[in-house]
């Protein structure tokens, strides 16, 4: 009897963790995951041409757009995955998981985000990055549909999810953007992305890919493989941004575009130690919870502006 009562309890939703309707949908939308979006401020910072008016206003109103199409995803993504995360040690205190959260209202906050935030970008945004977010919703989608279960095409979406955000910035303020900023994005964050499926691979090893179906058909060697090759050839790109003068002749104090290398691969290797225990799980947990990368990248960061103000 207690067997059979175990197995009828592993089948319903978890007891709600507490709080409203509301509550529950704003925790759904992942505000942690929201600083993924501040990517959109990395082409203008590049360019520099950060800090002005114009562009603070047109940045603040893409990182917005951006946090609502994404929490679409998720909300959708939630609602669907429900049963599988109910089985899984930590998913199953997602709100949609434990009851707090109905799945018909997950799916229609969802739908209604989807629709107003798009919405929204054809109004207030130029064509080209209107278009942009609504291809990030599409494909975001249709990863939560059926691509997520499909072998190296899960990775590049994910990946393309960083790279579009790095783009929408760009395209926001009308930057052109370099071949090298390009590279280093996508494989940056696709060494990320491998990172962060190698630990859950590493993880969830002993628990037969039940709530990830797909880490049962990626072997752990190879998305090793992936996030080591993603991690050099993200290196490489930054090194020859770093080594590349444009022609233009050096008037700073110090080499900081030179200098600046130093501290991104202190910062990739520093990564690779988490990604290496299988600890890599969320990368901004990762990056926000070791003091020694935070300290890194302020580094790196302060080497960057110099580089860009050509101090």
């Amino acid at each position: 009897m207690t067997l059979l009562r175990e197995r009828s309890d592993r089948g319903q939703a978890a007891p709600s963790s507490g709080g409203g309707l509301l509550t529950g949908l704003l925790r759904t939308a992942r505000p942690k995951q929201w600083v993924k979006n501040v990517l959109v401020a990395a082409a203008p910072a590049a360019a520099g041409v950060l800090f002005t008016a114009h562009a603070l206003t047109r940045l603040a109103l893409v990182f917005v757009l951006f946090t609502a199409c994404a929490a679409a995803v998720y909300l959708v993504n939630d609602a669907r995955d429900a049963e599988a995360d109910r089985a899984h040690p930590v998913k199953c205190r997602r709100p949609v998981a434990a009851g707090q959260v109905p799945v018909p209202a997950a799916y229609a906050a969802g739908i209604t985000l989807g629709v107003l935030a798009p919405a929204a970008a054809a109004l207030l945004c130029p064509p080209a990055l209107a278009a942009l977010l609504a291809g990030y919703l599409v494909l975001q989608l249709a990863y939560c549909v059926s691509l997520k279960h499909v072998l190296v095409i899960d990775l590049a979406v994910v990946t393309s999810g960083f790279v579009m955000r790095a783009v929408a910035g760009g395209l926001a303020l009308g930057i052109p953007l370099s071949r090298w900023f390009l590279i280093t994005t996508g494989f940056g964050a696709l060494f990320m992305v491998a990172a962060k499926r190698y630990s859950e691979a590493v993880q969830l090893a002993g628990n037969g890919g039940a709530t990830r179906a797909l880490l049962t058909e990626y072997t752990t060697g190879y998305l090793r493989f992936v996030w080591q090759l993603a991690a050099g050839v993200a290196v490489l790109g930054y090194c020859l941004w770093a080594l590349e003068e444009g022609g233009v002749p050096h008037t700073s104090v110090l080499p900081w575009r030179q200098l600046s290398v130093v501290a991104f691969v202190l910062a990739v290797l520093r990564y690779a130690v988490f990604a290496d225990r299988g600890t890599a799980g969320e990368p901004e947990d990762v990056v926000l919870g070791d003091r020694a990368l935070a300290l890194i990248g302020l580094v790196w960061a302060a080497m960057y502006a110099a580089a860009v103000a050509d101090w």
